[in-house]
């Protein structure tokens, strides 16, 4: 049985410790065993947030220590004003160096990158904080606009309900798409939630260059109606009557990601759509969705996801179950 420690830091954020435990409790395998065993290991007493205001005490059933007998850690979010324990990172650097299995969610991204284990890598955490994090971790490749970034043994997801999204993403890479989506089915969430929605939001705070007739939403339109076709940057900042630098600026501010890196991001999304919902060849798809050839489709999709598109396709459809039935009060 696969073990999953989930840590209890002070300051840990009681959604993100709670929702991995209910997620990997809820996966069954096809005989209906369950394939993890869940430990929550931390220094008790602990005291929890939401929301930045303490709210309970969490009594660890295991020491921290037992962490490090797990196959998988998971790290939740802290409070912004917690510093990190220097019993965690030592923890941490030392489950990395026995290559256990470690995945941060939301703001646990910042225990992941204080003990060194995402320099060099890329990571994201909640799109409130990347900002933070890049600036507090420079050798941290963060990226805003994704749910999850996986790196095989280190992952880090973005904020609160992408926690979920991680967890069923690391059910689905144990022990595949079908034993993800019943699991996915007992928490009443899509499998796949489709892009990176939780990130590409407005940031607040000062905006300079805003104005009332903002072109960039009608830009983002025009985007996904041209997939099809071969767009550069000159093409983009046309159709939204600004300069190049000019438009890096607003999409940055608008998506924390670059035209062409969105744009790749939507056709990436399309195919894995049209994947799941069509039958048409990989050629057609890739004709469909801008990448010019199957090759490139398919050198994407090996870059981006691991896998290839016949083989998404099929895990997808072995993954498929019947939504629960809406029940009207």
């Amino acid at each position: 049985m696969h073990a999953v420690a989930v840590l209890a830091p002070g300051g840990v954020v009681g959604f993100d410790l709670t929702a991995a435990c209910q997620a990997f409790a809820l996966a069954r395998l096809p005989d209906g065993s369950r394939p993890y065993q869940l430990l929550v290991c931390g220094n008790s007493p602990v005291i929890s947030t939401a929301a930045g205001e303490r709210c309970f005490e969490l009594r660890p059933a295991h020491p921290l220590k037992a962490a490090l007998a797990a196959d998988t850690i998971v790290v939740p979010g802290v409070a912004d004003d917690v510093r990190p324990e220097g019993e965690v990172l030592e923890l941490l650097r030392s489950a990395a160096h026995r290559r256990i299995r470690v995945a941060s969610i939301c703001t646990g991204a910042f225990l992941l990158a204080e003990a060194g284990l995402l320099d060099g890598a890329a990571a994201t955490t909640h799109w409130l904080a990347v900002d933070r994090l890049a600036r507090e971790h420079p050798a941290v490749r963060v990226d805003p606009g994704v749910l999850f970034v996986d790196n095989g043994q280190i992952l880090s997801s973005a904020g609160v309900a992408a926690g979920l999204d991680l967890c069923l993403h690391l059910i689905s890479r144990d022990h595949g798409a079908a034993v993800a989506a019943e699991a996915a089915r007992s928490l009443v969430v899509p499998q796949r939630r489709k892009g990176t929605m939780a990130q590409l939001v407005p940031r607040p705070g000062p905006r300079t260059d805003r104005c009332d007739d903002d072109p960039l939403p009608a830009t983002l339109d025009w985007l996904h109606r041209n997939l099809h076709r071969p767009l550069t940057l000159t093409d983009i900042a046309r159709q939204a009557g600004m300069s190049v630098r000019h438009l890096h600026r607003r999409f940055r501010a608008s998506t924390g990601t670059t035209p062409l890196r969105w744009l790749l991001w939507a056709r990436m999304e399309r195919a894995r759509e049209l994947l799941e919902t069509t039958d048409l060849p990989v050629e057609r798809l890739a004709d469909i969705t801008g990448f010019g050839s199957a090759v490139s489709l398919r050198a994407h999709f090996r870059r981006r996801l691991g896998t290839t598109p016949t083989a998404y396709r099929r895990s997808f459809r072995e993954g498929t179950r019947q939504p629960l039935p809406v029940r009207s009060a």
